[in-house]
């Protein structure tokens, strides 16, 4: 024993007639995963591969390793304990918006903001497109993505990379504490805590210049989500006119600051020398 390190005692080998990896982790056992998290955490950032193409090939692999039947029936027994959900749920709003219905916002409202932001990048509003639900796994998603670009808004997280941050974060603690059933939050939260670790171990690792940016964003976020009310089930398309401190109270959105990281996320997507 004497001659085992300490950091190394307790390791107990497991035989096994396998001939391939075989894990108790459904995540560990596709080589699909185990390769996208080793590229997304130890890569450099490119405009060969961006980041947006990278969650495009988590959400395949992720959609694969779901068990559907399970999440419908953990989201059937939360609505009996939770009636913020099943009224969400039960009313089954789902939008159809364009960027052009934001057109006659006034300046510095949600959708003014909303609308000179995409309409000045060049920007498709809907990442999405949209289309309808078979079941409350569905429309989970479908409304995340149709609130999306509004959270960035509300929590204070820029259209750049390392604001992106600042959602990601809110979703992580937010659903958390709306949820009550852990181990449904956790399928609700697979891809936030997936794709924000490229921002996390990617900046530490090639980006440090702007790591304490990258923790201002992730504090942001997880305060922001642990102050609020669930504004992420909520229609966000009713406070479009709405000055942005006014969406903000009218949605229970608490703790938000407006970040300007514009130039940190420069940085990080390697278009521009620290």
């Amino acid at each position: 024993m004497d001659d085992i390190p300490y950091l190394a005692r307790g390791i107990m080998p497991v035989g096994t007639d396998s001939s391939v990896l075989v894990s108790s982790s459904k995540y560990l056992n596709d080589s699909r995963l185990r390769e996208w998290v080793a590229q997304i955490a130890l890569k450099k950032n490119g405009p060969d591969y961006p980041p947006a193409a990278e969650m495009h090939e988590l959400i395949g692999i992720l959609a694969d390793l779901r068990d559907y039947d399970r999440i419908e029936a953990l989201f059937t027994a939360e609505r009996k304990t939770n009636p913020g959900l099943d009224r969400w749920f039960s009313e089954g709003f789902v939008s159809n918006y364009v960027l052009t219905d934001m057109k006659d916002c006034p300046p510095g409202s949600l959708g003014g903001i909303m609308y000179k932001q995409f309409h000045d990048g060049g920007y498709e509003v809907q990442i999405v497109p949209p289309y309808e639900p078979k079941s409350q796994w569905d429309y989970y998603s479908l409304r995340s993505g149709q609130t999306h670009d509004f959270e960035h808004i509300l929590t204070g997280g820029g259209f750049n990379y390392m604001g992106e941050l600042v959602p990601y974060w809110f979703r992580l603690a937010t659903v958390h504490k709306h949820i009550q059933d852990k181990e449904l939050a956790g399928e609700m939260s697979a891809m936030g805590i997936l794709g924000t670790t490229r921002y996390v171990v990617r900046t530490m690792l090639h980006y440090p210049q702007v790591w304490e940016t990258a923790l201002t964003c992730i504090r942001q976020g997880i305060d922001v989500g642990q102050q609020s009310d669930a504004f992420w089930m909520a229609r966000m398309e009713d406070v479009w006119h709405l000055p942005l401190d006014e969406a903000r109270a009218v949605l229970g959105v608490r703790g938000a600051k407006d970040l300007d990281t514009a130039r940190e996320g420069e940085i990080w997507s390697g278009r521009l020398a620290a």
